[in-house]
């Protein structure tokens, strides 16, 4: 068995051992151009065309992270980047699930207790205590269903919050009030004072958080964006807090990465930025997953985290 492995940013030789160490009869690679040599399998974040193009003998392409969409948009600007046929399977959870529940969590409670206001009196010397939200009207929006949006409204309900979810087809939460498809957007932004955003990024999804949705929440409401930098129209969000449509925003993620120092989410004082950090990819986790695809495959059996490529997820 033959693997090959490319990513710009991890560390290639922890990667290798630990795939090794589990797969030991494999024989696994660091792919450098001009590499042609046979591979079963492939473990790669945005892999350049000429690593995958040719290769009609892999049995399978593991995305090393829980979105695709970078591989998937190389695709359709070059044509090929992925064999057709070949299944792309991305990771599903490994740890992710839980990282982005504090993440979450830690914001909603932010907003919720209006400890981000507290923050600005404070450095304004004054001492003022403000009137709390309470659970009533503090209806949260969750866009996205899948394993780690489903994982977030679960954690959230145990704090007693009210919440809802949209996706493209409806799911069974327990707790969580489900809402489908473009004809209930509307119900489901309809009295939402945040909103979280885990949804893939499909082209039907970019710029979805847009004027239009801002204006659909209830007054005052919040964004927290941990999906895709891609979902965002940057100058309608700058437009609602001004406008005070929106009252704040956390952003994990953005058009450009790393985001540019004369950007005006830096010094504005409604957003809160962090460094694409919501949740990693945790190697021994994800290795544990791959590598127990790589068995089931091998052994004929149907492997978890199978791309859509269609739909994009």
């Amino acid at each position: 068995m033959n693997i090959i492995y490319y990513h710009p940013l991890f560390n290639a030789q922890e990667w290798l051992a630990g795939i090794k160490q589990r797969l030991p009869q494999a024989e696994i690679r660091e792919w450098q151009r001009g590499d042609e040599r046979p591979a079963d399998y492939a473990l790669v974040w945005r892999p350049p065309h000429e690593m995958l193009a040719n290769r009609r003998d892999l049995k399978a392409v593991f995305a090393l992270g829980a979105g695709v969409d970078a591989i998937l948009d190389q695709e359709r600007k070059h044509p090929g980047t992925l064999p057709a046929g070949v299944p792309l399977l991305r990771l599903e959870d490994t740890g992710m699930a839980q990282q982005m529940q504090e993440y979450a969590l830690s914001y909603v409670l932010r907003y919720f207790r209006r400890f981000d206001e507290y923050q600005a009196l404070q450095q304004r010397q004054e001492w003022q205590p403000l009137d709390p939200h309470s659970l009533d009207d503090f209806t949260i929006g969750i866009l996205g269903a899948g394993v780690l949006g489903q994982s977030v409204a679960r954690k959230l309900t145990e704090f007693g919050f009210s919440v809802r979810c949209w996706s493209r087809s409806a799911k069974q939460i327990d707790g969580v009030q489900s809402f489908a498809g473009e004809a209930q957007r509307a119900a489901f932004l309809d009295g939402v004072k945040l909103v979280i955003n885990l949804l893939p990024n499909t082209p039907e999804t970019v710029g979805i958080l847009n004027r239009e949705l801002f204006a659909q929440l209830s007054t005052g409401a919040y964004l927290i964006n941990i999906a895709r930098g891609a979902h965002l129209v940057e100058a309608d969000l700058l437009t609602a807090l001004d406008q005070g449509q929106l009252a704040a925003a956390t952003l994990d993620v953005f058009a450009r990465e790393p985001l540019p120092q004369d950007h005006p989410f830096w010094r504005h004082p409604r957003v809160t930025i962090t460094p694409h950090i919501a949740a990693i990819t945790l190697p021994q986790q994800a290795m544990d997953q791959i590598v127990a695809n790589i068995r089931a495959l091998e052994a004929g059996h149907a492997p978890a985290g199978v791309v859509d490529r269609q739909r994009g997820y």
